[in-house]
């Protein structure tokens, strides 16, 4: 299935191009109307069954990423491609995602992914969260629902076009990423920050060179910061992004294959693509094949 992969790779690098001309990076993004199973059934013992019963859940999510999992400032409800694909999966569930008295949408930075599904502050993560087996030794995995490239946001006047023209200079991403790994690969200079706002904030003073990412979080920056910033060279990596759960409770990788499989069936995955990341008539990509889940 290498082909699906490399497709959505440069559907990836179309979508930074399109959303930074476009200048909406989907902070007033419509969600997509997700139908609540009224017959949801899950295997008793199972943590379905569980959340499905006791009718609650806390997903964790990004609050500071447009087009993927945004929090505009006072609302209860974020938005974006992460959000839709957790509504679908709670939705599954028989639990209403729109009803934030029974669903909690934590802020999730990208060094709280773990320990919060490990200390059980969140049941599902869905935050630009990247499948490696350093995090599979540790958590649960499962996906990808997208796969997307690391590329380069730098100031709209620098004359940098991928890494090789930044060898050993400082690139941000935020800490506990796989991001700043890949640019120390890259020969660049990687520096850490604990959101991605506090990154951009750091390209757009000139403290850094660029910040480094996947090119769907960066669009979404460079839409924000139009004729600031922009997205440059072509992806560098490969990052599949999927759902994290417990490790405690390894039923729910089937489910959670089983609900995106259907949401690919029944155009629901398409439908949250176009709407957080359709920008600009960029061709929505492939669904990527799902890992098995171990039996």
């Amino acid at each position: 299935m290498r082909f699906i992969r490399t497709k959505a790779i440069v559907a990836a690098a179309g979508l930074a191009l399109s959303l930074a001309a476009c200048g909406d990076a989907g902070e007033d993004s419509d969600s997509v109307d997700v139908e609540v199973a009224d017959d949801a059934s899950f295997d008793d013992g199972t943590r379905m069954k569980e959340i499905a019963d006791a009718g609650t859940i806390n997903v964790g999510v990004k609050f500071d990423q447009p087009g993927l999992g945004f929090n505009e400032t006072g609302s209860d409800m974020p938005t974006g491609f992460d959000v839709d694909i957790a509504k679908i999966l709670v939705a599954s569930l028989g639990i209403d995602p729109n009803d934030t008295s029974k669903v909690k949408y934590v802020e999730t930075i990208s060094d709280n992914r773990e320990p919060f599904l490990q200390e059980g502050k969140v049941d599902l993560v869905l935050a630009s969260y990247s499948i490696t087996d350093e995090r599979r030794a540790v958590v649960g995995q499962t996906g990808p629902y997208m796969v997307t490239g690391q590329q380069l946001l730098v100031p709209e006047d620098s004359e940098a076009e991928g890494p090789e023209d930044l060898q050993g200079k400082e690139v941000c991403s935020v800490t506990g990423s796989t991001s700043l790994d890949n640019a120390k690969a890259e020969g660049m200079k990687p520096v850490g920050f604990d959101t991605y706002s506090q990154c951009v904030d750091k390209v757009l003073d000139g403290t850094v060179e660029a910040m480094t990412t996947d090119g769907t979080i960066l669009a979404g920056y460079a839409a924000q910061n139009e004729g600031q910033l922009k997205v440059v060279g072509e992806p560098f990596s490969e990052e599949r992004i999927g759902v994290g759960y417990s490790k405690d409770y390894p039923e729910m990788c089937q489910w959670i294959n089983d609900t995106l499989e259907a949401a690919n069936e029944d155009g629901s995955w398409a439908e949250a693509f176009e709407t957080n990341l359709g920008a600009s008539g960029v061709e929505t990509p492939e669904f990527p094949e799902l890992d098995p889940c171990e039996s």
